[in-house]
């Protein structure tokens, strides 16, 4: 695991690590690593100087990287920020037309060294988190539609990851943190 904040690391409001009890799976549906690097840098909120991003990225073969600090709150899904880590997989997904109605399935599936990677990472977020308890997928915080791309008449989800193919399973097999309840 390496460190490589984000250059507004910095300006993201700070919280108490007791509050952390949720960790919230994603997918990058970016080729790579470094097109992830490049979207997360983007400031996309002008007040606060700051954009959208994960706690961690984990790449195809493993590679760990954090760009935000656990006591700092990333954006990376509407409504739990304050509460959670996010965990960004390196995944294609619906790249490059998410809102295309004729582009909704994604099909690239985790590999093992990735996986791996992410079992190790939640050991270490549960040792380091004491309150950390929950784990959820975006799909299941974001449920939202929005028109599609290619058709006004046709709704799509707005988020789908970590999608159909994360192995929910296996990952909760090897952690202590229960899935987030629906509400």
């Amino acid at each position: 695991m390496r460190l490589d904040p984000l250059p507004y690391e910095h300006l993201l409001d700070t919280r108490p690590l007791s509050q952390v009890d949720l960790v919230v799976i994603h997918c990058t549906e970016l080729p790579d690593l470094a097109t992830a690097r490049t979207y997360g840098e983007r400031v996309l909120y002008p007040a606060s100087g700051t954009g959208n991003s994960g706690h961690w990225y984990i790449d195809r073969d493993g590679d760990t990287v954090r760009y935000v600090a656990h006591d700092r709150i990333a954006h990376h899904v509407r409504g739990y920020n304050a509460r959670a880590v996010g965990i960004e997989l390196v995944n294609t997904g619906r790249w490059p037309h998410w809102l295309d109605s004729r582009h909704q399935a994604m099909d690239e599936a985790y590999p093992e060294a990735q996986l791996a990677a992410l079992d190790v990472l939640l050991a270490t977020l549960v040792a380091d988190l004491p309150a950390l308890r929950w784990i959820a997928g975006h799909e299941e915080l974001d449920a939202g539609t929005v028109v599609a791309s290619d058709d006004p008449a046709v709704l799509v989800q707005r988020k789908r990851d970590p999608g159909p193919l994360f192995p929910w399973a296996r990952v909760l097999r090897a952690t202590r943190l229960q899935r987030l309840p629906q509400s």
